[in-house]
């Protein structure tokens, strides 16, 4: 099976964590700002399309170099082996990015010469003197450049990685699932102990969890737009993958997971997305407000992604809602809370200094996730045996 050049794609913050997840699944990485290089065959897109939580889409690089001006731009993009990847009638369609410190900074231009550059190697590979028809199998492709350095990629994933395909409902503010993973990543939970989110909207947070808690991969149940191209995919190259994956899943071990949310409704939408997910006896959902919540248990986590008060008329409300956090979560030394927000002053009203902050971004928006470490307590059992002399 051929090797490709490949790259998984991340929002900004999260590289890091990619780059540890294909770590763990094997693979030399190189991070680079947005994204993670590692080198695999289709088994191994396969692979990493269904087992990446935090990544956005997994892409084959068919090309670089450097050009600053568009005669190079179609020459060096003519010369790539196009028919290697792409059938005769492949639809292509070609997605632009381009940065102002690049010479090519106009996109549907550097589109276009992208488009019609691909065209010409097709049309003399394939002997065709009229129009592709383009009525086939779709290859989505990207010209990105960046300071002059031309990246053109094939993706592999088709919709984005965070489409797990259980949101069947979803509030006013959701956050993407690959967030949440990496949030729940970021918090170094262990499945033997609890896992709370206090203000859960949809749900996706305490769902993500579980399918850490019991290893499922979170691309088990999508589709992937490679594995409908018969010229570069193996039959049943999926199936497979995904029967292995299924394989490796724990569905036995008992979990701890919570997620309330003052609002019955989003309570009710959380619930409906646990059983599209199958996870509804491994998270528990209950309407209760952040300020009446306690518990007995110790060495637990709190992950909690609350309102953020952008607006200044919800920002009284909020920031209630952050002291109402510190004076409950203050007490209970032995867990650990991790605290996404927008707003920049939560230390203030939470009454504490955060442990440690890491700047994270919520789809556009610049977050803080605020994180307090508990000093765990362990647990020792005891047992006295005493034995009757003879």
């Amino acid at each position: 099976m051929q090797t490709y050049q490949l790259m998984a794609t991340a929002a900004s913050g999260i590289e890091a964590l990619v780059n540890r997840e294909l770590k763990d699944l094997g693979y030399q990485t190189k991070t680079e700002n947005g994204r993670v290089r590692f080198t695999g065959t289709m088994a191994d897109v396969a692979k990493t399309n269904l087992w990446l939580r935090t990544a956005d889409r997994i892409k084959i690089i068919v090309g670089e170099f450097d050009a600053r001006d568009f005669d190079t731009l179609y020459e060096q993009t003519k010369a790539l082996p196009w028919e290697e990847y792409l059938p005769l009638d492949a639809e292509f369609p070609v997605a632009g990015r381009s940065s102002h410190h690049s010479q090519l900074h106009h996109v549907p231009t550097v589109q276009s010469i992208t488009k019609k550059a691909i065209v010409e190697r097709l049309s003399s590979v394939y002997h065709r003197r009229t129009r592709l028809s383009e009525t086939g199998d779709k290859y989505p492709l990207e010209v990105a450049i960046d300071k002059d350095h031309v990246l053109l990629t094939l993706d592999t994933t088709g919709d984005s990685l965070f489409k797990r395909g259980y949101r069947v409902a979803k509030g006013a503010a959701p956050m993407k699932e690959n967030m949440a993973a990496a949030l729940v990543m970021l918090a170094h939970w262990f499945p033997d102990n609890p896992f709370v989110d206090p203000t859960c909207g949809s749900g996706t947070i305490p769902i993500e969890a579980a399918l850490i808690g019991h290893n499922i991969a979170p691309g088990i149940n999508r589709g992937f737009v490679f594995d409908a191209w018969s010229n570069l995919t193996p039959a049943n190259l999926l199936d497979d993958a995904k029967d292995e994956a299924d394989s490796l899943a724990d569905y036995d071990i008992e979990l701890d997971i919570t997620g309330y949310d003052i609002d019955q409704k989003m309570v009710e939408i959380a619930q409906q997305n646990a059983r599209a997910a199958g996870l509804s006896q491994s998270v528990t959902f209950k309407q209760l407000a952040a300020k009446d919540w306690h518990t007995d248990k110790i060495n637990g986590v709190i992950v909690a992604n609350p309102p953020y008060g952008e607006r200044l008329s919800d920002q009284a409300s909020v920031r209630e809602l952050y002291r109402d956090m510190g004076k409950i979560y203050q007490q209970m030394p032995t867990w650990s809370k991790y605290i996404l927000t927008a707003d920049l002053e939560f230390e203030t009203y939470y009454g504490a200094p955060a442990t440690k902050k890491r700047k994270l971004y919520n789809g556009v928006l610049r977050t803080d996730l605020f994180q307090y470490w508990g000093k765990k307590t362990t647990i020792v059992i005891s047992m006295r045996i005493s034995m009757r002399r003879r």
